[in-house]
């Protein structure tokens, strides 16, 4: 997989670039591997804003303006979770006062325990774009769910495939 993801990261960079649209990363189970692909690519720079790793429940709040309500009640492994991590990275990347175009979020269980009740290999990709309201909102976005049993690094490696085929087909929308 490590090939097509080098492959998924150029394409993502190359249609970025020519769309004029900037990528924010945010990521937890991931731990910095879609960054890590994305800026890979060279040229990178002209698109990728920054990245931002969460791995600890509190600082998707701190860092990410996720709810901490929400973080309470259902835990971080959540769609509306990875909704508010994509907005908080463009915040957090963004220049001039203006957030990135799109971002992209990653959290879930890796293994080898569940967390918080929910099981290894559940994982969600959130996407955001658009205007953002305050911090801990929505925004225009959306949560894909992945279920992907399997070891640890299975789960991660197909998370950031997930995320980046994720901001691949958002991109289609710029």
């Amino acid at each position: 997989m490590p090939e097509e993801v080098a492959e998924l990261a150029a394409d993502i960079v190359r249609v970025a670039t020519a769309r004029g649209v900037t990528i924010a990363v945010a990521e937890s189970l991931t731990g910095g591997d879609v960054i890590s692909a994305l800026v890979g690519v060279p040229g990178a720079s002209a698109v990728v804003r920054g990245a931002v790793v969460a791995y600890a429940t509190e600082l998707k709040s701190a860092l990410l303006g996720v709810d901490p309500t929400l973080l309470a009640v259902e835990g971080a492994v959540h769609p509306d979770v990875a909704r508010q991590m994509a907005a908080g990275a463009r915040r957090a990347c963004g220049s001039g006062g203006r957030p990135a175009a799109l971002g992209v979020a990653t959290t879930g269980v890796a293994g080898p325990d569940p967390q918080d009740g929910k099981p290894v290999g559940l994982v969600y990709v959130g996407i955001s774009s658009g205007e953002l309201p305050p911090a801990g909102a929505g925004s225009e976005s959306s949560a894909r769910e992945l279920v992907m049993p399997g070891s640890r690094a299975f789960v991660r490696a197909h998370a950031v495939h997930a995320a980046l085929e994720a901001v691949k087909d958002a991109l289609g929308a710029f």
